[in-house]
């Protein structure tokens, strides 16, 4: 292990070199074998000798960049790969199995399971550590990436620690759950929302033709076989079972995943962990001071601005730091 001094003075000159780093940073498409077709990414190469970290984007059509096909642009993942370039940090933020420059990959983007997309992220290491020469890779998941990579570190060859952005702490239907419960629209389906997800959880489909209008899009028959694998998975137990080094990122005024439910259950599982909160963040990590509710732009979607400032540099001195 470095000593403390050693790994002070390491952060420190990270932090001066910064800004040159970030000038050096170079960036190119890079691929990794899929089933049918290739998977896509990025790699932001900060230098021969950095560190670098995979970052998995979260649930639906998400992009490599962290921006969704329903019209969400919040650009966290491309926001912070080019925020670490400049830290000493190369980043590969890739496109999803079926999904954007992964398309080839598979037929239908939705006929996925955790466990393909952990075999994603094995083949992604791979590529990774023969393209840099890199002993091991960083792993960074937002959101429902999150749940990927700790899924991924069961299987740890390769593997130098996780990064949890917004990472869910709860098992997927009890998650998805609250969620609708919080929604004021909701309530007089609950009772639909309930006995949907009790079936799901128990590995039964339903049939979304005898669902309320506004529920059928959620538990569309295409979306339900994913639905029915994620929601086996219970990431507290998944980061319990990992021994090696976590950083767990929350946003205060993140409105998917609860501060105060979501983040004490991942660090009961690892008191090891390093924690950082962010006051005044989003779910997407950007900040939102002062601001309890999402704001909305003409087209009546929210509004991002930039990540939170303290995002970047606590990023880097974890893995700097270890």
């Amino acid at each position: 292990m470095m000593p403390v001094f050693l790994r002070s003075f390491a952060l420190l000159a990270a932090v001066m070199l910064g800004t040159g780093l970030s000038e050096a940073a170079t960036e190119r498409d890079l691929e990794a074998p899929g089933p049918l077709g290739p998977l896509s990414g990025t790699y932001l190469d900060a230098g021969k000798t950095a560190p670098v970290l995979l970052l998995v984007p979260g649930s639906g059509p998400t992009d490599r960049n962290g921006d969704s096909a329903s019209g969400l642009k919040p650009g966290t993942l491309k926001l912070l790969a080019e925020g670490l370039a400049g830290r000493g940090i190369s980043t590969v933020r890739v496109d999803k199995r079926g999904m954007f420059g992964s398309a080839r990959a598979v037929a239908n983007g939705n006929h996925v399971t955790i466990q393909d997309y952990v075999t994603d992220v094995q083949n992604w290491i791979s590529v990774i550590r023969k393209e840099t020469g890199t002993r091991c890779v960083w792993l960074g998941g937002h959101s429902e990436g999150a749940l990927v990579v700790l899924a991924a570190s069961q299987h740890s060859q390769g593997v130098c620690g996780l990064i949890l952005l917004s990472g869910q702490g709860r098992p997927m239907g009890e998650l998805i759950r609250a969620q609708l419960h919080a929604n004021p629209r909701a309530r007089t389906v609950l009772p639909q929302i309930d006995s949907t997800i009790d079936a799901l959880e128990a590995g039964h489909r339903v049939d979304p033709l005898t669902l309320h209008p506004g529920l059928q899009a959620l538990f569309n028959a295409d979306v339900q076989g994913y639905l029915i694998d994620v929601m086996r998975y219970d990431p507290a137990a998944l980061l319990k079972a990992y021994h090696g080094s976590v950083l767990l990122v929350q946003g205060g005024k993140d409105h998917q995943i609860s501060p105060t439910e979501d983040l004490p259950l991942l660090q009961a599982a690892d008191p090891r962990a390093t924690t950082v909160y962010l006051p005044s963040a989003s779910h997407f990590l950007t900040d939102m001071p002062g601001v309890d509710s999402k704001t909305m732009t003409g087209a009546g979607l929210p509004s991002f601005g930039p990540l939170d400032p303290d995002l970047v540099p606590h990023v880097a001195e974890f893995v700097l730091g270890h």
